[in-house]
Parts: C-alpha cells; structure tokens; sequence
C-alpha cells in the first residue's frame, strides 16, 4: 500500500487556558466569570454518568474552574495522554502537570506532527460539549460574553496562528435559537464552518428537533446558510447513557454510542432535512458499526407504520435516504464498522484521535489506523482519514 495519508481528525479536545475569560471580560464580572483558582481536591464521586466533586480542606493542589456558583476541578482525565491507563483516573490537576499540547498552541502542533496528524478540530473542556456550562448559567447577559468571548479565542488564537491546522469549532448560546443563527453567522462571516450542539436537547431542557413550531428552525437556517456543520458529541446532552444509578462507569462507557443512535433517529424522522436539504451534521466519538441497522430499521418503520407512526407527512421518502447528503459518522476503534463501511457509506465516514483525552490513542494513532484499514482500498482510506473531513468542513487542503 502507499504511505499513509496525514489524518485529519475531526474529534479532539482543546483545555482552555486559565486567562481566555479574565482576558476578554469587562472587569465588573472579575469576581464571576470563569477563573482558575488552585485548591485542594475534595470528596469525588461518580456514578450512573454522574461526576460529582468539592473543593477540600486538604490533599493534592488542584486548579478549578470558578464560574458563578459553579467550582470545576481540572481532572486527569482530561489531559491523559502521555500517562500510563493505571494513572487515568478522575484525581484533580493542574496545568502545570497536563501535557502542553492540552493548552498550548505551539505544543499542540508539535504533539499533531508526532501522531502523523495534519489538522484538528477540538471541542470544548470548560464548557462542556456544546456550551451547556453557559446554558445553566445564571446570569444570561454574562453568559453571552462567555460564549462570544470563548469563540474569539477559537478563531483567533487558538486556530488563527495555526496556518490552518487547527480548525475553528464554535459555540452557540443554548438558551436561544436567533441568538444562535445569529453567533453562526458572525463566525462564519470569518471563515468559521463547525458549530457544536447537544446531541438530544430536551435532556437540556430544550426543544427537541421535532418542534412542531420549528424552534430551531432559525439556527438550522443559518448553519444551511453558511455551510456550517453541526457537532454533536457523545455527553453533548449531560446525560451520558447508562442501565442503573449503580452501575459502574464502564457500563455507560460500553454505551456511549446511544445518544448518537437516539440523535440520528430524531434527525431522519423530524423532516428537518426536508426542510434544510443543505444541512450537514456530524456525530463526534459515537462510532460507525450501529450504523446500518439502525437506517435499515428506520425505512421498515416509515415503510410499515405510516398509518400511526407520525412522521408520513413530514418524511416523503425513506428515512435512509436522507442520510447520505446529511449525516457523517466518526471513529477511533471500530472493526466492525470498518468491515461494513459500504453499506454505511465510505463518504460518509471520518477519523479521529480524541487527544488529549483518556481515549486517546495518541502517539499510536497512525499505526492503529494501518492495522485497522488493511482491508479498505487506498481510495477508501484516503477518504476516512482525510478526503470527507476536507470536503465536509470545507479545508484548504488537497481534496
């Protein structure tokens, strides 16, 4: 086979540096805004998909986020590559014992050439997946700042200076919809094509996509508009799926392909993409392999139960064949969805690397990706780890 292509991952994670609010905050909210203050570590627990953590009195120096009445630690977890899997565990750091490429541009770079990595495109820490640190927010106004001042920083420091490697993906304000369409476009207004959103969002609080008034109609209109994709990451809907209040994290962690699965459903039957037949959406993290079944169901479905099923008049044609034009998949360790990649769909399908986090599979990720794509063609490959995310994202590089 030739050389292998330098990947473009479309799911890594950027940890925001400790002044990007203080920085760009009118100083009236110094005593509010997010801030980084070192304390200890306290009582952490976590279970059924939910971390719960307070500062201590006593132990291992730890740097949190301050926000409001919120107080989040910085976690091993989120800077976990470069240590050894028995030390990833949810104890507290600081910055100084992250990995620099988790906050540093330059570092980053240098960590992305090692792993055979040409571009990126990285998600939130601070404020969560899709900015539903801001959605909880008490102070709207202030939250606003929080949003716009955080994609300032994206595009302008964070990917500005990268000669393209990294690639802008932003955030919107949660809480409401032409706020939404209208941060889309004055982000797109400078090149910006990748905006985050929740996977499920009534697990926010939200409306759902199947809004009969169209609420989110108006942001819908804007990423159309712009040629903007829509992110959802798996945990984009704070509810990370598991069996039981009791089960252990390695229940959820088995299943966090499920919101994507429940997200696509809500996606093919909402008549969204009857509505907005540019628009483009991507699953980050959920994998590939649950695919096919889950298209092939679909159209039995809309073809059986039309009578009572709810969606004849929104949805004129199979569920399915909404998904080529709309939907791109993305994984990291996938055999079987890597073994049936033409009935998902090989232009459909990208790659990723998840650094800095604990599924990383930095500094290996090219290896992997060789092991793993031995059986596609080396169209196919190409495509996978870096033709789709060109055309997807609308990259200046080779297409």
């Amino acid at each position: 086979m030739a050389e292998l292509p330098r990947i473009i991952s479309v799911d890594d994670h950027v940890v925001e540096p400790a002044t990007l609010w203080s920085d760009r905050l009118p100083g009236r909210y110094a005593d509010v805004a997010p801030r980084i203050v070192r304390a200890p570590m306290g009582e952490i627990t976590f279970l059924g998909g939910k971390l719960t953590v307070k500062p201590g009195s006593e132990g291992n120096p730890t740097d949190w986020w301050y926000y409001e009445e919120l107080k989040r630690p910085l976690l091993r977890v989120d800077s976990a590559v470069g240590v050894p899997r028995d030390e990833v565990t949810m104890r507290g750091i600081t910055y100084e014992e992250m990995r620099p490429g988790s906050y540093e541009l330059g570092a980053r770079l240098e960590d992305m050439d090692t792993n055979h990595i040409e571009a990126s495109l990285c998600f939130p820490t601070f404020p969560r997946f899709c900015g539903q640190t801001f959605l909880e927010a008490k102070d709207r106004e202030l939250a606003l700042l929080c949003v716009e001042a955080y994609n300032d920083w994206m595009v302008e420091q964070w990917c500005g200076p990268s000669n393209g490697r990294l690639v802008p993906l932003t955030l919107i304000p949660l809480w409401d919809a032409g706020l939404a369409a209208d941060e889309v476009r004055r982000n797109a207004a400078r090149g910006v094509h990748a905006v985050c959103f929740s996977e499920i969002p009534p697990f926010l609080g939200l409306p759902s996509v199947h809004d009969p008034n169209g609420y989110w109609d108006p942001f819908f209109a804007a990423c159309a508009e712009t040629e903007t994709v829509v992110n959802m990451h798996i945990g984009s809907s704070s509810k990370m799926p598991s069996t039981s209040g009791d089960a252990p994290p390695a229940v959820g962690s088995t299943l966090t392909h499920t919101n994507a699965t429940f997200s696509l459903v809500d996606y093919l039957f909402s008549g969204v993409f009857v509505r907005f037949p540019t628009l483009r959406i991507a699953y980050s993290e959920g994998q590939i392999g649950w695919i096919p079944y889950i298209l092939e169901r679909a159209d039995t479905v809309w073809e059986e139960n039309r009578g009572w099923g709810g969606v004849a008049d929104k949805i004129p044609d199979p569920p399915s064949s909404y998904f080529r034009d709309h939907v791109w998949g993305c994984f990291f360790d996938d055999a079987h969805g890597v073994r049936c990649i033409e009935e998902i769909g090989v232009d459909n399908v990208t790659y990723e690397s998840d650094y800095p986090h604990s599924d990383s599979t930095w500094p290996h990720t090219a290896k992997l990706a060789e092991q793993q794509m031995a059986s596609l063609t080396e169209e196919q490959r190409y495509k996978v780890l870096r033709g789709n995310a060109i055309k997807l994202y609308s990259l200046d590089f080779d297409s």
